[in-house]
């Protein structure tokens, strides 16, 4: 990470907010979803607060690539196209393929841009020009790693968003218990698998960037897991008892 740039002082930041959200939501559990409620100003309908929140991600995430050095180098390539796999889908077809009619604070709404913007400056800066990445890296035990644990995070978080959305496939509203998949062992492998996601990518990229972001992921998902976890168990009587809330047999 060059140390004549201000570059490496957004990365900190990205770690300082890290530690900041997670303190924070030990104590506040964000207000959307399940956990919904008034107080926190005007609301969006959620599919249109998730596609605005999470494009930048994708769309400013090229921009700011494209302005790098290594732009047009095959591993800078390869880890723009694994970043827009997960991107495109969240920002553009998850929404799509919500149920249910929630709303979402645009108070949440502006924070999550806000942390956006940054992630992707500090993660798309890396790859395309401050990271050196030669084609042999492909090769590297550090990226085979990376990548089958970003692969296996991407699939637990697909496959996860998939049983919820089919809870309401006949037009029910509320919630119901998840079986299947993760939900055999955990309250939220979606946010597992998002947590193993980007963990994966911070061992592919073998970066301080990558690490950040890998870190704020946990710092965001572990304690809304716990709170999800919480409103499973006062809210269903017959929850499974031996379910985690985020890490299996474990927590």
């Amino acid at each position: 990470m060059p140390a004549e740039s201000p570059y490496r002082w957004f990365v900190y930041l990205e770690i300082a907010l890290a530690v900041v959200t997670f303190i924070g939501l030990c104590f506040i559990v964000a207000p959307y979803g399940r956990h919904g409620r008034g107080g926190w100003g005007p609301t969006v309908p959620a599919r249109v607060g998730w596609l605005i929140m999470e494009s930048p991600a994708s769309l400013l995430f090229l921009l700011f690539y494209l302005f790098g050095a290594h732009r047009a180098e095959l591993v800078p390539l390869v880890f723009l196209l694994l970043w827009q796999v997960h991107y495109v889908q969240r920002a553009f077809v998850y929404p799509l393929l919500m149920r249910g009619g929630g709303r979402m604070p645009v108070s949440v709404m502006g924070m999550a841009i806000v942390f956006n913007v940054l992630n992707t400056w500090v993660n798309a800066r890396w790859i395309s020009e401050y990271g050196t990445y030669p084609t042999s890296w492909l090769a590297d035990p550090r990226f085979i790693v990376g990548l089958v644990v970003f692969i296996g995070g991407f699939s637990l978080n697909l496959g996860s968003d998939r049983i919820l959305r089919r809870l309401r496939r006949s037009g029910a509203t509320g919630y119901r218990i998840p079986f299947g998949g993760g939900y055999r062992f955990v309250s939220s492998p979606n946010y597992l698998g998002e947590i193993v996601e980007w963990t994966g990518w911070a061992i592919a990229t073998w970066s301080l960037a990558g690490f950040s972001f890998a870190l704020y992921t946990f710092a965001n998902l572990a304690p809304r897991a716990m709170a999800n976890h919480r409103w499973y168990r006062d809210t269903f009587d017959d929850y499974p008892p031996d379910r985690k809330a985020l890490i299996p047999f474990v927590v």
